[in-house]
């Protein structure tokens, strides 16, 4: 089952319409309706070096029973890297398979980089009831001094360990005044383990939000 795609008479539908309730989806050419289960969508994100990749095996550990937790780097291949309108293909081809994975009844928990801006204007944001961000973030001399300690085949040059600092300090800025807020989380001195517990309580605080809102 493709999310844009009805399945009474087949066309796609590049603007998801779901003025007809909360769980089910309306064709824009036939008017029929369909089941479609619109839940929470938790994006986990941050600059490189702030500790995403070492959390998110640590989240699937602990929250693999209520959600699903996945890594955005699983889809960066070739085909996706075109970096058009904010790689809008990678953005647009990630929330379309969160929302198939959410059929199953568990939301999703996305770990990758990705900031309000980048996820909001598309239409696929309309298959997810909320989306949540939280950043995690880091002092820039300790960030500097991780992305300088990783393989040399990890490429980061002192022009890209530049760029990557910029970006965080862009975040950090803009973190609250983005729409929705994006929630920091500082790693700088803290233990993945801690840092993988205050996401977890993050995603389930809201997701019990969500459940008594509901």
């Amino acid at each position: 089952m493709h999310p844009l795609i009805c399945n009474h008479c087949g066309e796609l539908d590049e603007t998801p319409d779901t003025a007809a309730g909360v769980s089910v989806l309306r064709c824009a050419s036939c008017r029929r309706t369909r089941p479609f289960l619109r839940l929470p969508l938790y994006c986990v994100s941050g600059p490189s070096g702030t500790g995403k990749s070492t959390i998110a095996g640590m989240l699937l550990d602990e929250l693999r029973d209520r959600f699903v937790v996945l890594e955005q780097d699983l889809l960066w291949v070739g085909g996706l890297r075109d970096p058009s309108d904010h790689h809008r293909l990678f953005r647009s081809t990630w929330l379309r398979t969160a929302a198939m994975v959410q059929q199953n009844g568990r939301p999703v928990v996305l770990c990758g980089t990705v900031v309000p801006p980048e996820f909001e204007p598309l239409p696929e944001r309309a298959l997810f009831s909320d989306v949540h961000y939280l950043a995690l973030t880091c002092e820039p001399e300790a960030l500097a001094a991780r992305l300088r300690a990783r393989p040399a085949w990890r490429e980061w040059d002192e022009e890209r360990i530049r760029e990557n600092l910029e970006y965080a300090d862009w975040v950090r800025t803009e973190a609250e005044r983005m729409r929705p807020p994006v929630t920091l989380v500082d790693t700088t001195r803290a233990e993945p383990a801690d840092t993988a517990g205050s996401v977890c309580r993050w995603i389930e605080d809201l997701h019990a939000g969500a459940a008594v809102a509901s």
